[in-house]
């Protein structure tokens, strides 16, 4: 019976509608596949971006990880090597665990303070031990670049503000985690502080606060060798992401005004149910998923070339 199930569970990982789909840990090769020899071979000489993805749902658990479209710019410098050493990308699954307090985004039932951790902690933490585990196989801190999309790169920032010696520096990709905000609270219209009161009238003070708190304690870091990534019509947090200039370190690049990168119209491809898909850009939060995002390769370049 066991073998049986085993059976079902690699061929359901197996289907076409799951052949976009990133499930598991692993380094993934320049096919965006899990590259058949998942050791680190020559630790001195490897760089491992580690890419945290978004969550859909803010502390809940879920099964799904990351699309191959999500890492397709991150595997496109697998081509380069950068003072001779080699780049690897991993993609870290940390979906699975959930925050302690189910209540945190319902103001009627939420007491603070928060009862445990919330799942940014967690993920957090999972990185850290992760990061450990690579330093034990020989590679240096240095070589260790953390990246992240959306809460993923919120967490980014966080881990280093909290630990700045851990890894060589860091990617933040659209970093938000807590809804769109820019959107919904239509911050155009009636500016970050009225946008934000909003949103802590309709979700309450435990979201809010803890965004607050977590900005602020980014904020108080000496030096946060970070490169952000950002865009003015971002629904989640556009709008809203003047505050990580005023971090000590942090590189911020606003990425365009539309959907364009360097003149070239973007678009986000893969593959569903066995089938090529091809998309043009409309929710911004996406568009360093896009094609036209290599244009900034040789910015990333340089930015892991001067931290190693």
């Amino acid at each position: 019976m066991k073998k049986i199930f085993i059976l079902l569970i690699i061929l359901f990982y197996s289907l076409p509608v799951n052949a976009d789909k990133l499930l598991k840990n692993g380094f993934i090769n320049e096919n965006l596949n899990y590259a058949k020899v998942q050791d680190i071979v020559d630790p001195k000489n490897t760089i491992i971006l580690i890419y945290n993805h978004g969550q859909d749902k803010h502390d809940a658990r879920l099964k799904d990880c990351a699309w191959k479209n999500n890492l397709r710019n991150s595997v496109s410098l697998l081509k380069n090597k950068i003072k001779g050493k080699k780049i690897m990308v991993y993609n870290y699954c940390t979906n699975t665990t959930g925050g302690d307090d189910k209540n945190l985004w319902n103001k009627e039932k939420f007491k603070p303070p928060y009862k445990g951790k919330p799942k940014l902690e967690k993920r957090l933490d999972a990185n850290l031990r992760l990061i450990e585990k690579f330093t034990e196989m020989g590679v240096p801190n240095k070589q260790i670049i953390l990246t992240g999309h959306s809460c993923g790169g919120w967490m980014t920032m966080m881990l280093m503000a909290r630990h700045p010696n851990k890894v060589g520096g860091g990617i933040s990709y659209m970093p938000a985690c807590y809804g769109k905000i820019s959107k919904n609270f239509k911050v155009k219209k009636v500016g970050i502080e009225k946008a934000l009161k909003k949103f802590e009238k309709k979700w309450g003070p435990g979201p809010a606060n803890m965004r607050k708190f977590q900005i602020d304690e980014i904020k108080k870091s000496n030096n946060l060798p970070i490169l952000v990534f950002t865009h003015p019509k971002d629904p989640f947090a556009g709008l809203t992401s003047d505050w990580v200039e005023e971090v000590s370190g942090v590189k911020r690049i606003i990425i365009s005004e539309n959907n364009k990168v360097g003149e070239k119209s973007c678009y986000r491809i893969g593959i569903n149910n066995g089938k090529q898909w091809k998309e043009k850009i409309n929710n911004f939060h996406y568009l360093n998923w896009a094609d036209c995002f290599q244009y900034y390769n040789s910015t990333i370049i340089e930015f892991i070339e001067s931290r190693i």
